[in-house]
């Protein structure tokens, strides 16, 4: 039997995100706009598919062949015919709806492989028996023996996302390890390059080492072409290793995403939109990541528009080395009540984070209030959809020219809700209240965690010219007493300096401000939460934030002592955190489940939140700031990764812990979204069923050129398949 993990449960759950009534109240520009930008979103996020595992563009082509030519419906019959039970027809469907809804068959959130849960014989039966193997068994068929054994495997390097033996990555060839990725950085700052939209390969030439780092861009050519005064790519030696600079990388889908964000800029509300759309163009058309700087630049000054939207290489928690960005877009309608009590947010923010335990100098000299709104989601193309965001995520223009913060409402609405007989390990008291708080107290998490959490904080940085953002005679470290003695160069970042470490301590100093902040009765207040609500709201939130630690043993891995998400990580090391202020603040005790099968409990006591829990959070937050704000990777990571260590000995055996959270874990919801189609000159909303179907039905139509667009996935796959083994 496969281990459950790696298999998607029949009964997942599986939701609409609706967006019917903000569309609605677009005007037809708007409209207009929403759809091209979607457009754009949709064949951009297929590269997601090439930068997940060898087999997922393959896996893709094969299914959209399949059900293009049979609907699920029609299909069933055929399924009973080839000797599948109703129980392997519905996992066939649960696993196309997840291979759809990640991107690739490796989970968005976790990184871990996910098979179908049917014998490989009956899936190959199903396979040969459809419509569109009948047509076309030659080409069918070599789709599906290219991919079929890799659909199953599970190795132990195939069970995880990883580098080197760690697992599976195709941001780098298969021969690429640790040491490779930390001298391909040095190369690429020592050239001001940024490796958000890159991928390494690593080759043998003779007795040199090559390196070619392959940029996303629809031109191919490696010379300048018109909108460049020189080009970044070339032959360099670096390091006795000789490293090449190309383009090229996703260049059918790049084509295609310049195309749609070019129909969209004839529809935008304001010259800002234009440029920053022509900026994008420019990023995806040459490759360049200082173009897509330049069109944030323009997205931050595009305050409180009505379609809100972001594409682009984005976020690097899936780069086993944490600098590559996965490719999404995301295209969202503001909803005006809610983005009201954000914006109320943002003006508490200078009183706010005066109260973050850092001294002042630790902060940014001033905050650049940011556009922060909840939007309900039309379109997020990717691996898996957030609650929220704080972008764009280059270092210099957050720290000097200000972001913005998204709330995804109709996510959050749909994916925190909670079914008090599906939570696990808690008392019954708590569940009660759980179910009642979690989606309000989760609201207010994420507003602080994208406002004030990544929105907060100062890097030291001595720039080309050697001129210090800080004085560095009077600045005293807190936590030695003396000088600040380390900062960031020039071409140096958060993400290129703590690289693997980045995301995950990112996302647990972010976690550990929402806590914090979340103890103010003003924030509350803004919230509309108050008196007994407020504090219940509070609880919950703390509660909700242990449970996520205890949660978290889902993402490691002890084989490879490696965690697969950097959100369930953070929360692991808040509940270590919180577990070590002792005075009986957090409980966790092993115990037997009416099922007589292992089970846990996790308390809180609430009296202790705002004395022992604040004081605890206070200190090690203030340790992240301190050693994220002074460049301090050596003494960070110890840190970090001490809080991080999942272990058999000290007062919690959390590896028995992990069996158990194993055994009683309850899959992510999957979403299901609607399209948008051109109907005459008015842009319709084309929504579907809240299940397997709806979503795979979704899919199908998304698609205008089938046939070229799947002819050029399966060359892309192909051109580098020799690059994994």
């Amino acid at each position: 039997m496969v281990d459950s993990q790696y298999f998607l449960p029949n009964d997942i759950g599986i939701s609409a995100l609706d967006c019917a009534e903000a569309f609605r109240l677009l005007s037809p520009q708007e409209k207009m706009y929403a759809h091209y930008l979607s457009r754009a979103s949709w064949y951009g996020g297929l590269a997601v598919l090439l930068q997940t595992s060898p087999e997922s563009p393959v896996i893709f082509i094969l299914l959209q062949r399949i059900f293009r030519k049979q609907s699920p419906g029609q299909l069933e019959a055929v399924a009973t015919a080839a000797g599948l039970s109703s129980e392997e027809f519905q996992a066939f469907l649960v696993y196309a709806a997840g291979l759809y809804a990640n991107m690739g068959n490796y989970k968005s959130f976790g990184d871990s492989k996910f098979v179908p849960n049917l014998p490989k014989d009956k899936l190959d039966a199903l396979v040969r028996a459809t419509q569109a193997f009948q047509e076309d068994p030659a080409e069918m068929g070599a789709l599906w023996d290219s991919c079929s054994c890799l659909i199953f495997s599970l190795k132990d390097k195939q069970k995880q996302l990883g580098l080197g033996d760690k697992g599976i990555t195709t941001y780098f060839s298969g021969n690429c390890c640790l040491e490779d990725a930390e001298l391909a950085q040095k190369f690429l700052d020592s050239k001001k390059l940024s490796a958000y939209n890159t991928r390494l390969f690593k080759k043998e030439n003779g007795e040199k080492t090559c390196y070619e780092v392959r940029l996303a861009s629809a031109v191919k050519k490696d010379c300048t072409v018109d909108g460049e005064c020189e080009s970044c790519c070339g032959c360099f030696d670096f390091e006795g290793k000789e490293f090449s600079v190309k383009r090229g990388d996703y260049a059918p889908l790049m084509e295609r995403v310049c195309f749609y964000l070019q129909k969209a800029q004839a529809h935008a509300a304001n010259d800002n939109q234009k440029k920053m759309l022509g900026e994008y163009m420019q990023s995806f058309t040459l490759g360049s990541v200082e173009a897509h700087k330049e069109g944030s630049r323009y997205w931050i000054k595009d305050k409180g528009p009505i379609v809100e939207s972001y594409i682009g290489f984005i976020e690097s928690y899936r780069d086993p080395f944490g600098s590559r960005g996965e490719f999404e877009g995301f295209v969202a309608v503001v909803n005006k009540a809610m983005s009201e009590r954000f914006a109320k947010l943002v003006s508490s923010a200078e009183v706010l984070l005066p109260e973050l335990p850092w001294p002042r100098e630790f902060e940014k000299d001033t905050f650049l209030k940011p556009d922060f709104t909840s939007l309900d989601v039309l379109t997020f193309a990717g691996s898996g959809i957030p609650a929220g965001i704080n972008i764009p995520n280059y270092d210099d223009i957050r720290q000097s020219e200000g972001f913005k913060n998204v709330s995804l409402g109709n996510v959050l609405a749909v994916a925190y809700s909670t079914e008090k007989e599906k939570l696990t390990f808690l008392e019954e008291d708590d569940k009660d209240l759980f179910v009642k708080w979690k989606s309000p107290s989760f609201e207010v998490q994420v507003g602080l965690h994208e406002l004030l959490g990544h929105g907060s904080g100062k890097l030291f940085v001595q720039d080309n010219k050697g001129k210090f953002n800080f004085d560095q005679s009077t600045v005293i470290n807190p936590e030695t007493g003396e000088l600040v003695s380390s900062w960031y160069q020039d071409s140096e970042t958060w993400d290129s300096k703590f690289s693997t470490l980045a995301s995950s301590y990112e996302e647990c100093r972010a976690e550990c401000v929402g806590l914090y902040l979340s103890l103010n009765k003003d924030v509350l207040s803004i919230f509309g939460h108050e008196g007994q609500d407020a504090e219940d709201v509070v609880y919950v939130n703390w509660l909700s934030m242990v449970r996520g630690g205890l949660l978290g043993l889902e993402f490691y891995t002890p084989e490879s002592k490696n965690w697969r998400q950097a959100h369930m990580q953070a929360r692991f090391v808040i509940l270590r955190v919180l577990l070590e202020a002792g005075e009986g603040l957090v409980g966790l005790k092993e115990v037997t489940g009416a099922d007589g099968k292992p089970d846990a409990l996790i308390t809180l006591d609430r009296s202790k939140i705002n004395t022992v829990g604040k004081d605890a959070i206070h200190k090690f937050l203030c340790k992240l700031q301190v050693f994220k704000s002074t460049a301090d990777v050596d003494k960070g990571r110890a840190f970090y990764e001490g809080y991080s260590t999942v272990s058999e000995n000290g007062d919690h055996n959390f590896m028995r812990l992990r069996e158990t959270v194993l055994l009683r874990k309850e899959d992510r919801k999957i979403f299901v979204q609607a399209n948008t189609r051109i109907n005459e000159e008015s842009v319709e909303l084309v929504e579907y069923e809240s299940n397997a179907s709806g979503l795979i039905q979704s899919f199908v139509e998304r698609f205008e050129d089938n046939d070229k667009l799947e002819a050029d996935l399966l060359e892309m796959s192909r051109m580098d398949s020799s690059c994994w083994c």
